[in-house]
């Protein structure tokens, strides 16, 4: 590899495992925010009617991205949020006095509110452990571990610590025959890998707008299919969860026949809004180039990390991992070093512990890869 100049322009941008990046983004915002403060800051009657639309723009462009059925997608802050806004809306048939399925690469975040809630509404929370020395956990571990007793399984689609991808139709398969209600967190490939709620057909799923949609924080979404939506009663309600939100007559509430369920108080807009112009540019992209665009930058990254006698931590195929590459880094380099070193150079990346995350994204160029060699050399 040559050597490659510094790449402020975010040629060397490495995060998209975190908050995406596309070239115009920050205008685009802008515009959004200015456009809800103008009418969200006059003195008309007109607030309701325009942001109510804007917040339905966000959730349509989401159905187009994953084939949702009209009514069967709502708005949420977080992953989290979403996960927690289901669980505690099932009826008790499905986790009383069952197990609740989880690999242990699943996102944290998801696994700590799942054990915080486990004794309250009586499931075990099954944690599938990772083979000894391995960076993910395999797909054969997770059958095993998925019998009859299984009320509900969240499945990670891809993983945020390797960047290892499900298998995720024999999965589902299984999961029907065990009777099984299944969840799919999409959040670290949703915008870059083609994902389709309908084919495997699935229970619900959570994400956000974060990462490779380039959105904002506070964008998450939460999917439920209809059959299941009808089944939930959310304990977290107010008027947005009516079929009416402006229907206030406090002994008549009811739920919404459709997603709106989920809704309680006041959605906060602000969020759906600014992420719209993302959701826009990424809906107008030909996604196929966006995918062979990744695959050829991972596909850089790995030879860096073979050069150097790394250790890879996320699988060598592109079918089996998602947009990102992981890397062990030995003792001597302490991952903090690395990235003060990866930064002086315009080189953007995270680390969680001594596993170095790395994502090129649109934004990404073979410069960037460039660069990176350089500077990891250097280390």
């Amino acid at each position: 590899m040559t050597n490659a100049p510094n790449a402020p322009d975010g040629s060397g941008y490495l995060l998209y495992h975190s908050i995406g990046q596309y070239h115009g983004k920050a205008k685009d915002s802008a515009l959004a925010l200015a456009e809800f403060a103008g009418f969200w800051g006059a003195t008309n009657d007109e607030h309701w009617a325009n942001v109510l639309p804007k917040r339905q723009e966000f959730i349509d462009g989401w159905r187009h991205l994953i084939n949702a059925p009209e009514g069967t997608l709502t708005t949420s802050e977080n992953v989290t949020a979403s996960l927690y806004s289901l669980i505690g809306a099932l009826p008790e048939k499905y986790l009383k006095g069952k197990r609740v399925l989880v690999a242990a690469d699943c996102f944290p975040s998801l696994h700590f509110m799942l054990s915080g809630i486990s004794e309250r509404l009586g499931f075990s929370l099954d944690t599938v452990p990772m083979r000894q020395g391995a960076s993910w956990v395999e797909d054969e571990d997770m059958l095993a571990s998925w019998g009859p007793d299984v009320g509900l399984a969240l499945l990670t689609w891809v993983s945020s610590t390797s960047s290892h991808k499900i298998d995720l139709e024999p999965l589902v398969a299984h999961g029907r025959k065990m009777g099984s209600l299944i969840g799919v967190d999409i959040t670290q490939a949703a915008g870059l890998l083609p994902f389709d709620v309908m084919a495997p057909e699935i229970d619900f799923t959570v994400s956000t707008s974060l990462k490779w949609l380039c959105g904002t924080p506070g964008a998450g979404i939460l999917y439920v299919a209809n059959e299941l939506t009808l089944e939930c009663e959310p304990g977290l309600r107010g008027w947005f969860s009516q079929p009416d939100p402006f229907s206030w007559e406090l002994d008549k509430f009811e739920y919404a026949p459709d997603s709106r369920r989920f809704d309680h108080g006041t959605p906060g807009m602000v969020a759906n809004i600014a992420s719209l112009p993302a959701l826009k540019w990424h809906a107008a992209q030909n996604r196929e180039e966006l995918v062979a665009h990744n695959h050829n930058l991972t596909s850089q990254i790995i030879d860096v990390i073979d050069d150097l006698n790394l250790n890879l931590c996320t699988p060598r195929s592109a079918s089996n991992r998602g947009g990102s590459i992981m890397v062990k880094l030995p003792p001597e380099m302490p991952a903090a070093h690395v990235l003060n070193t990866l930064k002086t150079n315009h080189i953007y990346a995270d680390a969680r512990g001594q596993t170095l995350r790395l994502s090129p994204g649109f934004v990404t160029t073979s410069d960037g890869i460039n660069a990176l060699h350089q500077s990891l050399k250097a280390v």
